[in-house]
């Protein structure tokens, strides 16, 4: 006899098999008799509209805002103080008429009344009494926007006061004249703030002086959308923006000896960077091999502080950048930058991509070996799986260890640093390269394929950490052996999300929420919740149940009809769907929608005569009857291995 020897592997979660499954599956234990089957159509979505169709895509009728900004600031880097002014065009693309615009003044999270301290509590800062504040015994940073003017500009050029309030982290503009549908305002705003010493904005003394990482920074029109018109949920910290696409002039006016990168392109090179740092920079854009060459330096480790570095040495310089087409801009500025570039071309004949790295001395060797390689594969993985990256540059800045990770267009901030003896492990190592991965591809999701992070972390978070694992198999393919990823010679990347087997002990996790939960209201593990968990169900979607090939094809379809839109949650699921040709209601219920666990187990292998099961043994002398039940709810596919005392195997895959 033939004898089998099961599971050799098993993947994923199911059902099979067993009756009691199926009546698990389909009734209610009521008397109710409801229809409760995992495979029900989700009632979950919103009725398709002419603006959000059944496919998941923009419908014809499809509409957003548009907001443009000239800003002009300055930074006082001994007082740490941003003083600042902008116009804003805003049009109404809407079909509704507009009596006030709503703006996010995120900063003001940093402001005495609405301090992080205060956050961390639990509650909004006015529901703590005096009495509860002095008991805390502590001095909440003095920050937040200072508005000191806002006003309406008409067509000649006068100005006129708007009335405006402000609560917490929004401000309401009242409108002197209601914005008809196609009409277009524009408005003035004055402001100043104190940059904070932490958050995802902030300043650091660094041995050789203070580096500033700029976020949150200018007062920011909110979003006004078909699903829940204006954006109005205060900034707690955790959910993060929600913004218009248009255009950015912006002037930065800094000390003669201070550095600056942000969003967009410089426009007035010859003013702010010498001779020979733009004829370094125009020879960075050529290196786009990183395997075989090394980044460019634009301001040499030696060269950091020197007088020489700058084109005056006396004064101030205004930095003047624009950008086409972003939901924000951000900036930073030191004296104590190393600054390295190189290129990325999708092909040989399209314009190299500018890949900036900034980082401080006490960063090297670390972020000289990594960072530009890590944008680099960035590029390319995010650009073959969603689309090609669309903006003329990308850059990473070693921020304060209190940055952590953030991302803006075009630019993003990172911790991590080697010790003090300039050794880091191989454990740091990874960090950087994940976490320069992560806030770089962010440029695609939400940069581009603009979703609410403010409602919904994973459709920003979770997809991001998704691309992020192939991007971390890739980097440790093309690099792994070589100078710049020795711990990589197996061309395996140990990636903390994505691959199942790490997020078996959140899921196991009685005290937790759905992935449909709206950011403010993750009570805990919110880095499982809306990073990890998503980005675990995207790699078993793509890879066991739908296959690469269909998958991919359906995310790219996604992305490109969203690119510089905003999609909702829906809108991925319906596209996903629908380019891949399955009702997925089984998957997204038991993902995102529920807490389900995953508990399939093999109950029974027994064999049987084939003479006795079929009347003759031409094809074997016994049946195997393999029972595989799930004593979850989760439903989903499952491979079978099976080994047979041969030494021969055979793999099953069991649909859902």
């Amino acid at each position: 006899m033939n004898k089998v020897r099961v599971p050799f592997f098993l993947i994923g979660l199911l059902w099979v098999f067993s009756p009691k499954v199926h009546a698990q599956y389909w009734v209610d234990p009521s008397d109710n008799r409801l229809n409760n089957s995992q495979f029900r159509p989700l009632s979950d979505w919103p009725t398709p509209t002419e603006y959000r169709t059944a496919s998941g895509s923009p419908g014809p009728k499809y509409w957003q805002q548009r907001v443009d900004y000239k800003i002009e600031a300055s930074l006082d880097t001994l007082n740490h103080r941003i003083t600042g002014k902008e116009r804003i065009t805003y049009r109404n693309n809407s079909p509704d008429v507009l009596r006030y615009i709503w703006m996010q003044l995120d900063q003001n999270l940093m402001s005495k009344e609405h301090s992080r301290t205060y956050q961390t509590t639990g509650a909004l800062p006015q529901s703590i009494p005096p009495a509860a504040r002095r008991f805390l015994n502590v001095d909440p940073f003095d920050g937040g926007f200072n508005i000191t003017r806002v006003q309406v500009v008409d067509g000649a050029g006068k100005r006129q006061n708007m009335d405006y309030r402000i609560n917490n982290t929004i401000m309401k503009v009242q409108l002197l004249q209601p914005l008809q549908p196609g009409g277009t305002v524009v408005f003035e705003v004055d402001w100043n703030h104190v940059v904070p010493d932490d958050g995802r904005g902030a300043k650091e003394k660094t041995k050789f002086g203070w580096h500033y990482v700029n976020a949150q920074w200018y007062p920011r029109v909110s979003v006004y959308d078909d699903v829940n018109g204006w954006q109005t949920d205060q900034f707690l910290g955790r959910g993060e923006f929600y913004l218009e696409f248009g255009n950015f002039d912006v002037s930065l006016t800094v000390p003669w000896n201070v550095i600056v990168d942000a969003t967009g392109t410089l426009q007035n090179p010859i003013e702010t960077l010498t001779a020979e740092q733009r004829n370094r920079l125009a020879q960075a854009y050529q290196v786009t091999d990183l395997v075989k060459n090394s980044p460019v330096f634009i301001i040499k480790p030696e060269e950091v502080g020197k007088p020489s570095s700058r084109p005056k040495t006396s004064g101030t310089i205004t930095w003047r950048y624009k950008a086409e087409n972003v939901r924000d801009f951000a900036w930073v500025a030191s004296r104590v930058y190393v600054w390295d570039a190189a290129g990325y071309q999708y092909s040989p004949s399209e314009k190299p991509i500018a890949l900036h790295s900034l980082y401080l001395k006490e960063s090297m060797p670390l972020w000289d070996k990594v960072s530009t390689r890590a944008i680099w594969q960035t590029m390319e993985t995010y650009g073959e799986m969603s689309l090609k990256y669309p903006y003329p540059k990308a850059v990473n800045v070693n921020g304060p260890p209190t940055v952590g990770g953030m991302e803006y267009p075009m630019l993003a901030f990172c911790a991590g640093r080697p010790n003090a003896e300039g050794k880091f492990t191989e454990v740091q190592e990874r960090g950087l390269i994940s976490v320069t991965i992560h806030e770089v591809g962010h440029n695609w999701f939400p940069m581009i394929i603009a979703s609410d992070e403010r409602k919904w972390t994973w459709q920003d978070e979770g997809v991001n950490s998704f691309v992020q694992y192939y991007a971390e198999q890739a980097y440790a393919k093309r690099f792994g052996g070589t100078p710049f990823g020795e711990q990589f010679k197996t061309g395996i990347y140990p990636s903390r999300r994505g691959p199942a087997k790490n997020i078996v002990p959140y899921m196991r996790d009685a005290d937790q929420v759905p992935i449909m939960t709206h950011s403010d209201l993750i009570h805990k593990d919110f880095g499982n919740n809306g990073y990890a968990k998503p980005a675990t169900a995207l790699v078993m979607l793509r890879d066991h149940i739908v296959g690469p090939k269909a998958f991919d094809e359906a995310f790219r379809e996604y992305s490109q009809k969203w690119a510089f839109r905003h999609p909702m949650p829906w809108d991925f699921f319906r596209t996903i769907e629908d380019g891949a040709g399955e009702d997925l209601s089984y998957f997204w219920r038991g993902w995102f929608y529920t807490t389900h666990t995953n508990d399939q187990a093999i109950t029974e292998v027994k064999s049987q005569k084939a003479a006795d099961l079929v009347g003759d043994d031409k094809r074997g002398q016994h049946y195997w009857r393999i029972t595989i039940e799930n004593k979850g709810k989760m439903v989903m596919p499952v491979q079978l291995g099976i080994t047979y005392d041969d030494g021969s195997s055979e793999k099953m895959k069991l649909p859902a």
